[in-house]
């Protein structure tokens, strides 16, 4: 738990002291930072982007022993899945969560993995979107199934496909039908899991003529921009362009002029022309951020509301500040430890997804 003493100082003394913390661990340490961040963290991270990128390459960066993660919880499993052995990785907060991770339990979707089994239904890839916990990772490694991020699920749908007839997919409803509805899969065959529902609150008839059965859950940002939003936005200026996250619902992302995952936001609004405007559903912080960095272009987020990730939020400068001066002191605050069996089947389900894309 957080010290208290941490509360007390102001943003000056915070940044100061990160500053020196960092000095004196020097390439021992490396700070990874989730482009949902607010901007008191991104300042001081060594490397940013989305969750697989930065367990990545904080894992190539051998001659670091810590990986401090600025993000929420599985993207620190992942990390330690990713890790050289010498790694230790950190949460600076273990409070920071995901909500759709969260949405899919792992005795959850171990029933339900159970339930297709006893219908007869064996010819079903688990695919898990990497926003999810380490389990779920293991559970699609362990069945055959594979790991996916929003740039490559259509990819990995598609191996899937070549498989087996079905893809159980999980934890995110809208990624997995945008992805179903773009491969030309009709809204017929796609059927939505309810784990607080009997058998998923599905018959035998539609679990079977389903060829993508997707989890009942969403990200608690990207759910948030509906049609009302593109209409406010459209009238507010006829010229403003519609760039989404896949993880929004369907109906935003059929009426949007592009779609795609964080790092394809980030590099469409770069390579867009001065002058263009931009009305972009993803998470506050970021789109904010962007703004800021090229003025010359109009971007804004799509909804007005206060769409921001609120556990991403948890990582605050106090609680970096005393997971590097823990280390400082030779101490280990907030590890993260994912269990060495679950860790060796995430990891094959995380080469399934490589060996793809």
């Amino acid at each position: 738990m957080l010290p208290e003493v941490y509360l007390s100082l102001d943003d000056a003394q915070l940044a100061r002291r990160i500053a020196e913390a960092k000095h004196a661990l020097g390439t021992r340490l490396v700070i990874l930072g989730h482009h949902y961040q607010r901007d008191d963290i991104i300042r001081h991270a060594d490397i940013t982007g989305d969750s697989y990128k930065l367990a990545r390459l904080g894992a190539e960066r051998t001659d670091a022993d810590y990986l401090v993660f600025c993000g929420v919880h599985f993207m620190a499993e992942s990390a330690d899945i990713l890790r050289a052995p010498h790694q230790t990785v950190i949460l600076p907060d273990l409070n920071a969560g995901c909500s759709m991770a969260d949405m899919a339990q792992t005795e959850d979707v171990h029933e339900a993995g159970a339930t297709l089994e006893r219908l007869g239904l064996h010819s079903v890839t688990p695919v898990t979107y990497m926003n999810s916990t380490a389990e779920l990772k293991a559970f699609c490694g362990e069945r055959g199934g594979a790991v996916c991020t929003s740039s490559n699920c259509r990819a990995i749908f598609e191996w899937s496909f070549a498989q087996r007839e079905k893809v159980f997919f999980f934890p995110d409803e809208h990624l997995g039908r945008n992805t179903a509805i773009a491969m030309g899969i009709p809204e017929a065959e796609i059927a939505v899991w309810d784990p607080a529902k009997p058998q998923g609150g599905l018959s035998e008839e539609a679990l079977r003529g389903a060829r993508v059965i997707v989890w009942k859950g969403c990200c608690s940002v990207h759910t948030k921009f509906t049609l009302r939003h593109v209409h406010d936005r459209k009238a507010e200026d006829p010229e403003f362009k519609i760039l989404v996250h896949p993880e929004v619902p369907h109906d935003v992302v059929a009426v949007a002029d592009a779609v795609g995952s964080t790092e394809f936001i980030i590099r469409t609004l770069r390579e867009a022309p001065a002058g263009s405007k931009w009305a972009v559903g993803t998470e506050y912080h970021l789109v904010n951020r962007l703004a800021k960095q090229m003025p010359e272009k109009q971007i804004v987020i799509l909804s007005k509301d206060f769409c921001l990730c609120a556990t991403m939020y948890r990582i605050s400068p106090q609680n970096l500040l005393w997971a590097l001066e823990s280390l400082v002191r030779g101490e280990v605050v907030n590890p993260i430890r994912v269990p060495e069996t679950t860790k060796k089947w995430a990891r094959v389900a995380l080469d399934r997804m490589l060996q793809v894309h």
